[in-house]
Order: structure tokens, then sequence, then C-alpha cells
């Protein structure tokens, strides 16, 4: 259960705030006049700062309350503009075009494909095989990953599948996330920019009904996760 220890607005208006800015085409201060139209008055700064604190934390929860998914990967990064630089969001989905794991990176290499597919294998388990495009860098980081995998003793071993045309369905699913993104004109700061993009991811899921729940509403399915 996340606590809100400390915040002196109730849960509901915090985490409707926060899962109001994460789905929704809205700016910080077109949110603080929504909000006051419903009688809770707070500042822009203040609903940043709670975006930025929370969406990690529902977003580690919520990896451990979606549904299983499959063992066939789509994998692929995005460009995502942090400070006026453009850095990289690593993202997969599985064959049905659930997401399984999503992470932040400085920088696009082999180091950072191995510490995404290790960040992956570890909350969906290992797949049978991840489609890529023709990046050397994440052939690298499976090729890594598969290593590790005999140190420890695991037979399995991930295959590799190279084709940009099976890859499609990732990169169509960016599209929700660069949508979102499209309008902020830019994160300030890494930290801000991966928080931010963590709660969208969750958002993302929602909208793709991968938690087992008996409500439609989107927001109670949120404040569902977050306990």
């Amino acid at each position: 259960m996340i606590s809100l220890k400390g915040c002196h607005f109730p849960k509901d208006a915090v985490l409707h705030a926060v899962y109001f800015y994460l789905r929704y085409t809205v700016s910080y201060r077109d949110l603080e006049k929504i909000m006051a139209e419903r009688g809770v008055r707070v500042d822009h700064a203040t609903l940043n700062r709670w975006v930025v604190k929370f969406s990690p934390m529902v977003a580690a929860r919520a990896q451990s309350k979606k549904r299983p998914t499959q063992s066939s990967w789509r994998m692929d990064e995005t460009y995502i503009r942090v400070r006026g630089k453009w850095m990289y969001l690593y993202r997969a989905v599985d064959e049905h075009g659930e997401t399984l794991d999503f992470m932040l990176s400085e920088r696009r290499n082999r180091p950072a494909a191995t510490r995404f597919f290790a960040k992956a294998l570890s909350s969906n388990g290992i797949p049978n095989k991840i489609v890529i495009d023709k990046s050397g860098a994440n052939a690298a980081g499976i090729r890594e990953v598969n290593r590790i995998l005999k140190r420890f003793g695991c037979p399995a071993k991930v295959q590799t599948i190279r084709s940009k045309y099976l890859n499609n369905l990732i990169e169509q699913d960016h599209r929700f996330i660069k949508r979102r993104v499209r309008h902020m004109c830019g994160f300030k700061s890494f930290r801000s920019a991966s928080a931010t993009l963590d709660g969208i991811e969750v958002a993302n899921m929602i909208r793709k009904q991968q938690f087992p729940s008996t409500t439609t509403s989107g927001f109670r399915l949120f404040a569902e996760i977050a306990g």
C-alpha cells in the first residue's frame, strides 16, 4: 500500500490528480484549474511533485498485479527529449501487445539493453524468444543475458529474432506514449522524466485492461493498484 503520510490532501484527491495527468493530455496548470473546480485547491508545482513521487510507486505495484503475459516478446526503444537532449525509452510488449516492462536510459548501447532485459526478466520470467529490429546493441544485450542465465545454471536460452516487420506491434504501441509526451514540451530532468513515464505506462496498461478487476473505471483501477 502506498503511504501518503504528510500529504495534506485526501488520498483519493491525490491519486485522482496523478491519474488524470498521466492518462489525459492536460498540463499541470490546466489540472490545477480542474482540481479547483472540484473543490481541491492545489498549485501546479505540488501536482508535479505528486506525479514524480507516486508514479514509480504505482508502477512497481503494477508489475506484480498485472495478468501473466506471453513468452514471445517484442522489444524496441523510442526517443524521449530530456533537458533538450534525446534519450531512449526501452519498451517490451508480448505477442498480444500487452506491456511487459519499460526503462528510460540516457544511452542506447549494450549495457543499457542488458539492464533493460534483466529488469524485464525479473518481473516477467524468461521468454522463449525476443523479436528486435536490426539493432546490434539489443542483440548483444540478449547474448549477455543468455551468458548470465548459463552462468547461474539456467538451461533456458532466449532466442533472438531480428525482424522489423514482426516488430511493428511495439512500434505501433509507442504511439500512446509519444502522444502523451508530445504535449509536455520535454522534461527538465532525467528523474522527473523516468518517474512520469512510469506512470504513463501504467495508465496505458490500464487502457489495455491488463489487470484483473471488476471495476470499469480507469481511476478506480489505478487506486486499487496503489492500494
